[in-house]
């Protein structure tokens, strides 16, 4: 791996009899044992696993012939489609590191994200055209034979994938790759410095992907994707699905109705979904004329499932839920399976197979069952570190007692007499809207930016259409008289699409601690107490 993070198998526990079958080798035996069967449904578009392996030859193929080495980044820059994926599926057979890229992050963010992972490549969506002309000029390192047009042609991008593989060899011929070979890079959003790189090795995707396909994500698998490949929660489900040959009915958007429309026609028997899309989907006033019965699991993440959304959905929605509870960088793991369990809905379950789970002080001391602190966890899955990141990486890190290595979460939290875990608060005050992970101080410094603007804090607050916004409380200088509306403007252009603020108020003053903090939980009462 060219990028800076350790050679070691970082602080995931090795088994030397572990089997390895990489999902560039696993993905060829599908083309000739099932190679009519669905591999991708897109709008009324059904594409087998030997039409979809062809492609992905041609791609692995054609990445090495422009130079391509095992562990260089390809990045993508897209909402779902068919070629989205058969590019990702093309870069792991061709031994590279898939860099998945979110339409939502701001020009300069994405910019350096690609400098930070060294893309050899990007591909991008027509649809994100106009976003790549912003920071276009900042990429110094990508010739415009190296950024090509995924989906169709497109005025200002290189060539069309489509033309790219033109003449390009349809053999497989998948690399050869390590358990500890880099698989992917997910980015943290951000608008301050380089966002964080969580680098996955293929140990790290081959044991999720084991788990998960205990949960029916396997060959007889009809898994319905409405949530962006960028985004870890997606890959959770995709990968298993993907590695052991069952299809999947993708979304380019998510939209509740057209949600249940597909469900009912194509027979889904899966999906995973983010609290707020289980609201949406239930809140559909057509929900109960939809025949759903051929789902057998559903599964949830990115922020704890309220109980009584499980309750509405185990009782209409036909088949389970499991509530699954984790961090991108891997380490905790806990899973709650909804049916076993209907006492306890408000908590995330229990520690999966392998993991271990503990709640620590300030002080890094760890705390007895039931006392409130930071939730720590070791599981079979952990990431290798933060890419050019050794620092922030040591950040993240407690060792226990014993001398094992457990990773942060950042999350307050507590462990009851029976070992399931509850979700309290967010340590760092992390705003989850619409299943996406807000920072409360790249949107604070951003309205510190402003000349008008003395202080400021962003909480979040609840919301219907995203589960909870941010808000930016702001205090103006003195000389100054600036309205809440020109503020909130001024700030949101400097934002990412997903970090942008709902609103803004005025404050007089906002109240600190004794040694100047910001009191965001008194801040954040008024609004969630309602």
């Amino acid at each position: 791996m060219k990028n800076n993070v350790s050679s070691m198998s970082v602080y995931a526990p090795t088994y030397p009899d572990e089997v390895f079958d990489s999902i560039g080798q696993q993905i060829q035996q599908h083309a000739h044992e099932r190679g009519d069967h669905p591999a991708l449904i897109t709008d009324q578009t059904i594409i087998s696993w030997r039409t979809l392996l062809t492609q992905v030859n041609q791609i692995a193929n054609r990445l090495r012939a422009e130079g391509l080495q095992t562990g260089d980044s390809v990045a993508a820059l897209s909402e779902n489609s068919a070629n989205y994926v058969a590019l990702y599926l093309g870069t792991l057979v061709a031994g590279g590191c898939m860099v998945p890229l979110s339409g939502m992050a701001s020009p300069e963010a994405l910019a350096l994200m690609l400098a930070d992972c060294e893309a050899r490549f990007l591909f991008v969506s027509s649809k994100n055209r106009d976003l790549l002309s912003e920071f276009r000029p900042q990429l110094e390192n990508l010739s415009d034979n190296q950024i090509l047009a995924l989906d169709e042609e497109q005025a200002g991008i290189g060539q069309y994938l489509n033309d790219w593989l033109s003449g390009a060899s349809e053999t497989a011929d998948p690399a050869e790759v390590t358990l500890d070979d880099a698989f992917n890079i997910i980015y943290s959003s951000g608008t301050t410095g380089t966002p964080k790189g969580i680098l996955h090795d293929y140990r790290f995707r081959q044991r999720q992907m084991a788990r998960m396909s205990r949960f029916g994500l396997d060959g007889d698998a009809i898994n319905l994707v409405s949530t962006p490949l960028y985004s870890n929660t997606t890959l959770v489900s995709v990968l298993p699905t993907l590695f052991y040959g069952g299809t999947l009915v993708l979304m380019p958007k998510f939209d509740a109705y057209q949600f249940l429309e597909l469900a009912e026609r194509h027979r889904v028997t899966h999906a995973m979904l983010v609290p707020v899309q289980y609201q949406r989907i239930l809140a559909e006033p057509d929900f109960d004329r939809f025949d759903l019965s051929s789902f057998k699991l559903k599964l949830c993440t990115s922020a704890p499932l309220r109980a009584e959304v499980i309750a509405d959905a185990m009782a209409r929605w036909p088949g389970n839920i499991r509530e699954v509870y984790g961090l991108t960088e891997g380490g905790i793991s806990t899973c709650l399976d909804c049916a076993a369990y209907p006492d306890k809905w408000e908590s995330v379950g229990l520690p999966t197979e392998g993991a271990q789970v503990r709640v620590i002080d300030d002080q890094g001391h760890e705390l007895p069952q039931g006392e409130i602190g930071e939730i720590v966890g070791r599981a079979i899955s952990m990431m290798r570190g933060y890419v050019n990141r050794p620092e922030q990486t040591a950040e993240m890190l407690w060792t226990s007692p014993e001398g094992e290595v457990f990773y942060r979460s950042g999350d307050m939290g507590r462990i009851d007499e029976d070992g399931f875990i509850y979700i309290l608060d967010r340590r760092k005050d992390m705003i989850i809207s619409g299943g996406f992970n807000i920072y409360a101080v790249d949107l604070e410094q951003a309205l510190l930016a402003h000349p008008a603007v003395a202080d400021a804090a962003v909480i979040g607050i609840p919301s219907d259409h995203w589960g909870e916004t941010p808000l930016g409380l702001v205090v103006r200088k003195s000389d100054h008289n600036d309205s809440e509306a020109s503020i909130l403007e001024w700030a949101n252009a400097r934002l990412g699409k997903s970090q942008r603020l709902a609103a803004i108020e005025v404050r007089d003053g906002l109240p600190r601690s004794t040694i100047g903090k910001i009191l965001k939980r008194e801040l954040r009462a008024p609004y969630w107490s309602k």
